[in-house]
C-alpha cells in the first residue's frame, strides 16, 4: 500500500513538473500582442490595442465562445512571457520557424507576408555589395537572423521596435530597414512623407529563415488550445469573417495558398 501511495505521489509530481494534465476547460484566452507593429497591432492614444491581429484574436475568441483578453508585451520578452504564463497564446505577426518550435508550438498559419528592404529613393543601394552599409531590423526577429546569416559585412543595427528603426531611417542613421512588406508599407510608405521612400532589393520568402507564415504561438503542453485555435482559424476562413477583417487592413490577399 505504501508503495502505491509513493508511486501516485511521484506521478502527480511528474505531472506538475512537465505540465502534462487533463485538457483545460478554456473559458478565457489571453493573447500576448506587441502593440507596436501596424497594421498588425498598434497602441492607440487611450492605451487600447487595435489592428489586424487584434481583430483576428477577438474573432477567434468569438468562434471558440470564450472571453478574450489582450495583453500588451514588448517583442523582446514575448516568448518568455508566454512560457511564464503571463498569457496563453501569442498573436503578433510571429513567423513559424523551426528554431522557435523547439520552445513553443504553433497553429497553422493565419497570414503569409513577403519580407523586403525599404530605403530612401535616392539611396542608390547595390544589393550585390552592401559592405559596411547600416541596415536596421527589429531585434530577435527572422529579419535579424536573415541579415546576420547572409550579409556578413553589413552593419546590422538592432532596435526594440520598428518605430525606432523608422526614425533612424528618416534621420539617415541607417540606409535601409528590413521587415515584413505590409508593416513597412503601413509604417513608412503610407505615412506623411512616405513618397520619399521605396521598396528596394529582393523580396525574401525563404522558409529556412522566414518560416511558413505567421502562426499563433502556444505553450507545448496546451495542445488542446492549439487545436481549438486551428479549428477556429479554419472556421473564420470558411465563414468569410477572415476575409472581412483582412479587407480592413490590406488591399491584397495576406493568407496565400
Amino acid at each position: 500500500m505504501e508503495m502505491k501511495k509513493w508511486l501516485l505521489a511521484a506521478t502527480l509530481a511528474a505531472t506538475a513538473v512537465t505540465g502534462v494534465a487533463q485538457a483545460k476547460d478554456w473559458k478565457v484566452v489571453r493573447f500576448g500582442i506587441e502593440g507596436a507593429y501596424p497594421p498588425f497591432s498598434k497602441t492607440e492614444a487611450d492605451g487600447s490595442l487595435s489592428g489586424f491581429d487584434v481583430d483576428i484574436a477577438n474573432a477567434l475568441c468569438s468562434e471558440m465562445k470564450v472571453e478574450c483578453k489582450l495583453v500588451a508585451q514588448d517583442w523582446d520578452g514575448i516568448i518568455p512571457s508566454l512560457l511564464s504564463r503571463k498569457y496563453d497564446a501569442i498573436i503578433a505577426a510571429m513567423s513559424i520557424t523551426e528554431e522557435r518550435k523547439k520552445k513553443i508550438d504553433f497553429t497553422g498559419k493565419y497570414a503569409l507576408i513577403p519580407n523586403k528592404f525599404i530605403a530612401k529613393k535616392d539611396a542608390g543601394l547595390d544589393f550585390s555589395n552592401l559592405d559596411g552599409v547600416k541596415i536596421g531590423v527589429q531585434r530577435a526577429t527572422t529579419h535579424d537572423k536573415y541579415l546576420t546569416d547572409n550579409y556578413k559585412n553589413v552593419e546590422v543595427v538592432r532596435y526594440g521596435s520598428f518605430d525606432e528603426a523608422y526614425l533612424d531611417l528618416a534621420n539617415g542613421r541607417v540606409a535601409a530597414v528590413l521587415g515584413d512588406a505590409s508593416a513597412l508599407e503601413e509604417g513608412v510608405l503610407n505615412q506623411k512623407g512616405g513618397e520619399a521612400y521605396e521598396f528596394s532589393g529582393p523580396s525574401l520568402t525563404d522558409p529556412k529563415w522566414f518560416g511558413d507564415g505567421f502562426g499563433i504561438a502556444v505553450r507545448k503542453q496546451d495542445k488542446d488550445l492549439t487545436k481549438k485555435l486551428d479549428e477556429a482559424i479554419l472556421a473564420l476562413r470558411e465563414k468569410g469573417i477572415y476575409q472581412e477583417i483582412q479587407a480592413k487592413y490590406f488591399n491584397y490577399d495576406v493568407y496565400g495558398d
